[in-house]
């Protein structure tokens, strides 16, 4: 998944950054969704955002 996917699922970075219990700041520095925030991302929302490794922040 991609950040914007992300960001856009849960509609803002804020969002994002409370479910998975982080900083704002946290999420608005990701290049991409870390390998395992993928992960976490897939499971809170049930599958609808998949976790893919050709998106993972280098």
């Amino acid at each position: 998944m991609t950040k914007s996917q992300a960001i856009k699922h849960f509609g803002s970075i804020s969002s994002l950054a409370k479910a998975l219990g982080v900083t704002y700041e946290a999420v608005r520095q990701w290049e991409g969704v870390p390998e395992l925030r993928q992960y976490q991302i897939e499971r809170i929302t049930k599958g609808a955002l998949k976790a893919s490794l050709q998106d993972e922040a280098a």
